[in-house]
């Protein structure tokens, strides 16, 4: 099975880290459903670009869910990615979502801060007020940035980052995000996706030590425009 990079976009190169605006429906690595991963096709624009012989390096440093859009950072040696590992895993790296919600949150802007258990079964994350077996402490901040005829968008900072953090967390409040009929919403969206968007990132450079920030265009549904 042949890989594309042409639909590629390309947010930030330089000789340590990628980071590219993923599509909704892109997985980030390879799973059990064989679909080409996002990693496979960085390394195929990596590899015709530069006309490298054999295999490419390319580090996975975080991860998107498969219906989310936005930023993902990859690393092109193993120097970077294992800084930028130590750095996520500390939480470092400022992460900022949009997400656009049918009911807004009663409050304009709060801090949420739940128990999550994560069902490995339904693939799902259950949110809980105090904590459970087994459960991790989930923390995000979010406030209300734009009301929409019908919609709202939310713009959310996480300081934990755990599985479905934001659709868990989000629903819990009876808030889900739309498209989302795993975590509550009452229709998907024609295309899978579900309208969360990692659209800012601020870290360290793995090597350089200077706070670099990245920017990821939002989906070009008319929805998405809206929010601009």
């Amino acid at each position: 099975m042949k890989t594309n990079s042409k639909n590629l976009n390309i947010i930030y190169e330089d000789n340590h880290l990628i980071v590219v605006n993923k599509r909704a429906g892109d997985i980030v690595q390879g799973d059990k459903t064989g679909n080409i991963p996002l990693s496979e096709i960085v390394k195929l624009y990596i590899k015709t670009k530069y006309n490298k012989p054999g295999k490419v390096y390319l580090g996975v440093v975080h991860r998107l869910d498969r219906p989310t859009s936005g930023l993902v950072v990859f690393a092109k040696t193993s120097k970077a990615l294992s800084r930028l590992n130590k750095a996520f895993a500390a939480h470092q790296p400022v992460k900022t979502y949009w997400a656009i919600v049918r009911k807004p949150p009663e409050d304009k802007a709060s801090t949420l801060v739940h128990y999550l258990k994560r069902n490995h079964k339904q693939n799902k994350s259950y949110a809980n007020i105090k904590p459970v077996n087994d459960s991790k402490k989930a923390v995000l901040n979010y406030k209300i940035l734009k009301h929409l005829d019908n919609f709202h968008l939310l713009e959310i900072q996480l300081e934990t980052g755990r599985h479905h953090q934001i659709r868990s967390q989000l629903s819990a409040i009876g808030s889900p995000i739309k498209g989302d009929l795993k975590y509550g919403a009452k229709r998907s969206n024609p295309d899978a996706s579900i309208c969360l968007h990692a659209r800012f990132l601020e870290l360290e450079h793995p090597v350089k030590k200077e706070l670099i920030n990245f920017e990821a265009d939002v989906p070009k549904d008319k929805l998405w425009q809206a929010c601009l």
